[in-house]
């Protein structure tokens, strides 16, 4: 099948492109547009776990993370002909994502305070124990401490200010560059730097009455 696809692709375009193209974000962007279901199927594939992964971190909320991660991609592919590829279609991505989540964030603080899951892993990786955790299962209450600790931490986290919760989020926890943050919220460099440097220092004043006694 994917030999037919490159075959059509072929007869269709107006120049070939080679296998590592073909796979590109740009490539598929391309032939999106022109109608190719499957080559969005392939982007949505290629960044759905990412997009439900920050949704999730953004609004502690598994659930209405996938709904989030659905409607981004929706969005993106209803907003197709607007994509000008001055920033990468991750990049874009990322922006919807972002604004999604925000929308979902302002929509609580107008409604009834929703109550968080403490116990809701934050990711599939985390949920599959994916993560590298200690063996503590000598020392009972040490582990339930760190337990309850990953949980304010959380907490804390989805209750900061969207602005610092973001990029926070993006940076430290999903591992971005300074580069793609500013592309993702369309700000300098030196604005994403000044809002980690707060948010990092807002984290930490908000956890001090926790971390007394942890180790």
């Amino acid at each position: 099948m994917e030999e037919v696809l490159r075959m059509v692709a072929m007869a269709y375009s107006k120049t070939w492109a080679s296998g590592q193209e073909i796979d590109s974000d740009s490539y598929l962007v391309e032939r999106a547009l022109d109608n190719d279901l499957a080559a969005f199927e392939k982007l949505v594939s290629r960044y759905q776990s990412k997009i439900v992964s920050y949704a999730t971190r953004m609004l502690s909320d598994a659930d209405e993370a996938e709904d989030v991660a659905q409607e981004a991609f929706v969005k993106a592919y209803r907003s197709l002909e607007s994509f000008r590829g001055a920033s990468s279609f991750s990049t874009w991505l990322y922006r919807i994502a972002t604004n999604l989540c925000i929308d979902r964030v302002r929509k609580r603080k107008r409604s009834p305070q929703q109550a968080y899951s403490l116990d809701e892993p934050m990711d599939k990786e985390e949920e599959r124990g994916g993560r590298d955790v200690p063996d503590d299962s000598g020392e009972p209450s040490k582990n339930i401490e760190r337990e309850e600790l990953k949980a304010q931490v959380r907490q804390t986290v989805a209750e900061m200010p969207e602005k610092l919760r973001s990029v926070l989020v993006m940076c430290d926890i999903q591992g971005m560059s300074y580069d793609d943050i500013a592309g993702i919220l369309d700000c300098p460099i030196g604005t994403v730097k000044s809002r980690l440097f707060h948010a990092r220092a807002d984290l930490a004043r908000r956890m001090r009455p926790y971390m007394s006694g942890v180790k």
